[in-house]
């Protein structure tokens, strides 16, 4: 369905210009990168509104699928997921370093699939490695989301240290994985997941003109309703995982 998707786009936009393949990939990866250029990107929803109005909606409708299937099933497939989320993170990771030599594109794809090949056989510890930087995403903006909005509540100037939660989220959650192993990975592929279908369903949703003022007018009043937004559905999809068959011991 996914292939479909983007090959309709591709094959859409090709007959139009020449050029509109080349940037309907520049436009994922610009927009991807732009979004999570802030470890607190989810508190931050002014900018976030801003970026995700940008994503076109291919690609809004391709982050839906895939969230909603990594917050359900990751854990039934999450050998395939953590290969996949190590392809993406590599890919984009290379495509902000090849900007820099402009060679984008060929510095995105030697990276991701170097990233994917390292990840299979070490699947342990990339679910470690994962496990870790979600948590790390999560507490960041958890603690940058209520910081903000007591501030704004309470007019009190606390700091803004979402590195603190960062780094309590990456050694709690780290740690989880060489702990129970089955837990990290519902965690993090139910976070990966909510986070991935709610930044598809708000670029889809505000790619429509008679509800975006009102949408992004209501998601600016508070930090913290972002954040919101995406730890409720990771809750429900890890206590829906919960009942998948368990996934067999990760040699590695």
């Amino acid at each position: 369905m996914l292939a479909l998707l983007a090959q309709a786009a591709e094959s859409q936009a090709s007959s139009d210009n020449p050029a509109a393949g080349a940037s309907t990939l520049e436009n994922l990866f610009e927009t991807t990168i732009a979004v999570f250029s802030r470890g607190d990107a989810l508190a931050r929803p002014e900018e976030l509104i801003n970026n995700l109005q940008a994503l076109s909606v291919v690609w809004a409708l391709v982050f839906m699928v895939l969230g909603v299937t990594c917050l359900l099933n990751g854990f039934k497939f999450y050998k395939v997921m953590t290969i996949g989320i190590a392809l993406l993170l590599g890919m984009f990771f290379g495509y902000w370093v090849g900007a820099f030599v402009k060679a984008p594109y060929a510095v995105a794809g030697c990276l991701g699939l170097i990233a994917a090949v390292t990840a299979a056989p070490l699947m342990k510890y990339a679910v470690a490695l994962f496990g870790g930087l979600c948590g790390a995403f999560l507490g960041a903006n958890i603690w940058s989301g209520l910081t903000l909005a007591i501030n704004d509540a309470n007019g009190m100037q606390l700091p803004e240290a979402h590195w603190v939660g960062a780094l309590m989220g990456l050694i709690i959650c780290g740690m989880l994985a060489f702990i129970v192993f089955d837990t990290s990975i519902m965690m993090f592929t139910a976070v990966a997941g909510a986070t991935l279908a709610v930044i598809g369903g708000l670029a889809l949703v505000m790619s429509f003109e008679p509800w975006r003022e009102t949408i992004a007018n209501s998601l600016v009043e508070s930090n913290i309703t972002i954040p919101l937004l995406v730890t409720v559905p990771a809750v429900i999809g890890i206590i829906s995982q919960i009942n998948t068959p368990p996934a067999p011991a990760a040699k590695g």
